[in-house]
């Protein structure tokens, strides 16, 4: 699969998720097979530029891969500015947030609120595909809500503003993650655009992830929520699209290894008082998908030093 003129190494992606794919989180899932990853959404404003919570998300300090970062906002001039001073940054894919269904998003026009206003969608896409010479990706969900269903018309939209790839998530902003993701819409914008379209929602399984590219014919699947804890499923379902068998999954003792590499890695990257609050619900995701016997979750998250945090997993791991 391409993305404008980047060739990914597969097809199966890892999906923008906001205080979840930061620096640390996407060396970790490219390492273990993301074909591409996607940074946490960074806003469009200037004025929060210089915050250490968004310098930390244009971080991309010896990042391997091809380096995508997700813009959200609702002006299509700032739109523009920020996906250049992106580029700056080290991005080298800009990605538009159209489905981010936060009411504090969508209270500003931003993120999934922009699909009830198609003017205005086509407005931002010629904006920031005009202001870069990178490729520029557009991620939405089917529509506002189930009976106000456009998925189809704003990736018409996308494909003649010259977007590299689309990206559709299964549910609408009503839905919010409740209830199952609907493959159909994704299906009928198959059948209406012939750029790279990508599958979002649900996909947890190869087995499943499998079977969403086989029903809608998108070219890729992008992994949101079934990546926290288990940033093996990206090698699981890209062997099982190659070879239709599956992996064994990961020993007792390469999660634990990768737990207490990832959380030294966050320590590293935050310091130690943002390190030791967001390692916690990282390793919370870890040991909810080993079944977490001791109540160690708990445990841990009373922790609050790094230190104290490293010998506490390292106990675990002995367990």
């Amino acid at each position: 699969m391409r993305i404008g003129h980047y060739q990914l190494q597969n097809n199966v992606l890892l999906a923008p998720m906001a205080g979840v794919t930061d620096l640390p989180f996407r060396r970790l899932c490219t390492k273990l097979g993301a074909g591409l990853v996607v940074s946490e959404m960074l806003s469009s404003n200037p004025d929060v530029w210089d915050t250490d919570k968004s310098r930390s998300r244009m971080a991309h300090e010896n990042e391997p891969g091809i380096r995508s970062v997700q813009i959200a906002g609702s002006d299509p001039e700032m739109m523009a500015r920020a996906a250049q001073h992106n580029i700056a940054e080290g991005a080298q894919i800009i990605d538009i947030n159209m489905g981010c269904p936060a009411k504090k998003v969508n209270k500003k026009l931003a993120g999934s609120a922009l699909l009830r206003e198609p003017s205005l969608v086509r407005e931002i896409l010629s904006a920031v595909r005009e202001a870069v010479a990178a490729p520029v990706t557009l991620k939405i969900r089917t529509g506002w809500a189930p009976e106000y269903i456009n998925g189809v018309q704003i990736a018409e939209i996308a494909q003649a503003e010259g977007m590299a790839a689309l990206t559709v998530h299964g549910r609408t902003r009503a839905c919010m993650y409740k209830g199952n993701a609907e493959y159909d819409t994704i299906r009928d914008i198959r059948s209406a655009i012939s750029i790279p379209l990508i599958a979002n929602g649900d996909i947890t399984t190869p087995e499943q992830a499998k079977f969403v590219l086989t029903y809608t014919g998108a070219d890729a699947v992008m992994i949101g929520r079934g990546a926290q804890g288990n940033p093996w499923i990206f090698r699981e379902i890209v062997h099982y699209l190659n070879t239709g068998k599956k992996l064994a999954p990961p020993s007792r003792h390469e999660v634990t290894t990768v737990m207490q590499q990832h959380l030294q890695q966050l320590h590293s990257f935050y310091g130690e008082r943002r390190g030791v609050r967001i390692a916690r619900k990282h390793i919370g995701w870890y040991v909810q998908g080993i079944g977490d016997p001791t109540n160690f979750r708990a445990a841990f998250n009373s922790i609050e030093t790094a230190a104290e945090q490293l010998v506490a997993l390292e106990f675990f791991s002995s367990i």
